[in-house]
C-alpha cells in the first residue's frame, strides 16, 4: 500500500495502524515548513533529540525556508535537510518498519512520499570483554546487543572494500535485523546463496532468543544430537579471524552472539589464547584441551566400569581405597556425585559474582565432606569427579562441554546397568549421535579429519606461526548438500 498525497489521509492511516493515541513512546508532531503542512512520526528514545531539534529549527526558520510552498520533495530533501542519512519512501510497510526500528518519518502535504531521517540511537551497555571467552592477553572488547556497534567492531579490524554486510529482516512480528557478513571473493558462493534463500524463506513470528532462535530455525536438529552445529562467539577478533578464512558471519540485532558458518567439531577446541602466546606454548595448551575432551567424556564411565565390573584390576591398579563396595553402590555414588557437581556448577554460574566463587568452593568442600561421612559417596569417586569437572571447564565452548556431559551421563547409565556390553552400546550411540550431527550446507562435521585434509588438520592441531597461519587459499570442504 502506498501513501496518499493528502496529508490528513496519511495521518488517519497512521492512527489506524499504530497506537499513537495510547502508546506513550510514539511521538507525533504537527509542523509547518513555510506554508506547507507537515507531520512528524518517531519513537521516543530511538531518535537523537538534539539532531532532530536542529533539523526542525532550520526548517522552521523563515530565513532558511525562503519558499512558501515546497514544490519538489526530492529537491527539498537534498537542499534543505542537512543530515547525511535521509531517504524517500512511498511504501507504508517500509515506512512503518523503519519508524519502529528507529528512523523518524516526515510527511509533507501534497506528496505521496515520506522522508525517512535515520537519527536512531539505541540504549546499550558498554563494550567489555566476554565473561566466557576471556584471555590473559589481547583485546578486551566484545560484541554487544546493538547490531550497528557489532558491525563497527568488525569493520574496524577488516578495512577491506570486499567486506559486505547484507541486511535481512526476520520475524513477521519482531522484524529483527539480521546481517550476513562476508568477504567478497573469499566466501563460498553456493553457501552464501543457500543462506540468503533460507533467511528470506523463514516463517517465524519473532527471534525471541536472538541468535539461538535463528540457529534452531536455520538448522533442525534431532533430540539425539546435543552437539552444537553452529559456532557462536562474542569476541570480534575470533569472528574476524574466521571471516578472513572465508567463513560467513551472521549478526543478529539484540544479541551479542555472532554465528559462524560453516562449522566443524574442531572449531570448538580452538581458543584465542593460543594466538596470544608463542607457537610452542599455544600448541601445548591446545594439546591439553584436546586431552580434556576424552577425559571429560570417558574418565567416570571407565572408572565405574573397572571398579564395579573388574574389582581385581581396580585393586591391582589402586583405583579404589575402599573395599567391599558393591557395583550397585558404586553406580549410586557416581550418579549422586554427577548430580551434585552439576548442581554446584549451575548454581554458581547463575549466582552473583560476589557469591559464586565462595558458593562453589566452600559449598563443594562442606557438602562433599558431609556426603562421605553419611556414606552417600566415597573420596575416590569425588576425586575422579573433580578431575572430570576440571577437564570440562578447560573446554573452551560451554555448549560443547554441556553436550559431552549428556554423553557422559548416558555412558554412566549404560555402564551401571549393563557392564561392559552396556558401555560399548552406549559408546556406539554416542559415536552415531556425533556422526549424524547436521551442519548448515551439508558439510562434514568432522572436516578436515573426514574427508581428510592433512594441511588443514595440521593447522587445527598445532598452533602455526603467523606467517604460515594465513592460508594462500580458502580450504576446500566439498560440495553443498
Amino acid at each position: 500500500m502506498t501513501l496518499s498525497t493528502n496529508l490528513n489521509e496519511n495521518i488517519r492511516y497512521i492512527e489506524t495502524c499504530l497506537p499513537v493515541q495510547t502508546s506513550f513512546d510514539l511521538v507525533t508532531r504537527q509542523l509547518y515548513l513555510g506554508k506547507s503542512k507537515a507531520f512528524f512520526l518517531g519513537v521516543n528514545g530511538f531518535c537523537k533529540t538534539e539532531i532532530l531539534q536542529q533539523i526542525f529549527a532550520d526548517l522552521q526558520d523563515p530565513l532558511y525556508m525562503r519558499d512558501d510552498h515546497i514544490e519538489d520533495i526530492a529537491r527539498f530533501t537534498e537542499g534543505k535537510i542537512g543530515y547525511a542519512q535521509t531517504s524517500l519512501s512511498s511504501s507504508w510497510d517500509e515506512i512503518i518498519r523503519n519508524v519502529l526500528s528507529g528512523p523518524a518519518a516526515l510527511f509533507i502535504d501534497g506528496f505521496d512520499q515520506a522522508i525517512l531521517i535515520d537519527v536512531r540511537t539505541y540504549p546499550t551497555r558498554s563494550i567489555s570483554e566476554p565473561d566466557l571467552e576471556r584471555v590473559t592477553r589481547g583485546s578486551r572488547d566484545g560484541f554487544v546487543e546493538t547490531l550497528l556497534f557489532n558491525a563497527n567492531l568488525i569493520r574496524r579490524r577488516v578495512r577491506s572494500p570486499e567486506l559486505v554486510f547484507s541486511m535481512h529482516s526476520i520475524g513477521t512480528r519482531s522484524k529483527t535485523d539480521v546481517a550476513v557478513t562476508y568477504l567478497e571473493g573469499l566466501v563460498h558462493p553456493e553457501l552464501l546463496h543457500k543462506l540468503n534463500q533460507s533467511l528470506d524463506s523463514l516463517q517465524a513470528a519473532s527471534l525471541t532468543m536472538g541468535a539461538k532462535s535463528l540457529e534452531e530455525l536455520l538448522l533442525h536438529k534431532r533430540w539425539w544430537n546435543p552437539l552444537p552445529a553452529i559456532q557462536m562467539t562474542e569476541r570480534p577478533d575470533v569472528a574476524c579471524s574466521y571471516l578472513m578464512e572465508g567463513h560467513i558471519l551472521i549478526l543478529v540485532d539484540n544479541s551479542p552472539l555472532v554465528m559462524i558458518l560453516p562449522c566443524t567439531i574442531f572449531q570448538f577446541t580452538q581458543n584465542p589464547e593460543d594466538y596470544y602466546k608463542s607457537p610452542s606454548v599455544g600448541t601445548y595448551f591446545r594439546m591439553v584441551r584436546f586431552l580434556c575432551i576424552p577425559v571429560s567424556l570417558l574418565l567416570m564411565p571407565l572408572f565405574l566400569l573397572i571398579t564395579a565390573r573388574f574389582p581385581e584390576s581396580a585393586r591391582q591398579w589402586g583405583l579404589l581405597s575402599e573395599e567391599n563396595l558393591t557395583p550397585q553402590r558404586l553406580f549410586f555414588y557416581v550418579l549422586a556425585v554427577e548430580f551434585l557437581l552439576d548442581l554446584f556448577k549451575y548454581s554458581s554460574s547463575l549466582s552473583s559474582g560476589k557469591f559464586s566463587g565462595s558458593l562453589s568452593i566452600v559449598g563443594g568442600l562442606i557438602i562433599g565432606d558431609i556426603a562421605v561421612t553419611l556414606n552417600w559417596t566415597s573420596v575416590d569417586v569425588l576425586f575422579y569427579a573433580a578431575v572430570t569437572l576440571l577437564a570440562s571447564l578447560a573446554i573452551t565452548d560451554t555448549e560443547f562441554s554441556d553436550a559431552l556431559r549428556l554423553y557422559r551421563i548416558l555412558l554412566i547409565i549404560g555402564t551401571g546397568l549393563g557392564g561392559l556390553p552396556g558401555f560399548l552400546i552406549s559408546l556406539t550411540l554416542v559415536i552415531l549421535s556425533a556422526a549424524t550431527t547436521p551442519t548448515f550446507g551439508g558439510f562434514s562435521y568432522f572436516w578436515p579429519l573426514f574427508p581428510l585434509n592433512k594441511k588443514a588438520l595440521g593447522r587445527l592441531l598445532f598452533r602455526s606461526p603467523t606467517p604460515k597461519a594465513q592460508p594462500p587459499k580458502i580450504w576446500d570442504r566439498g560440495n553443498i548438500h
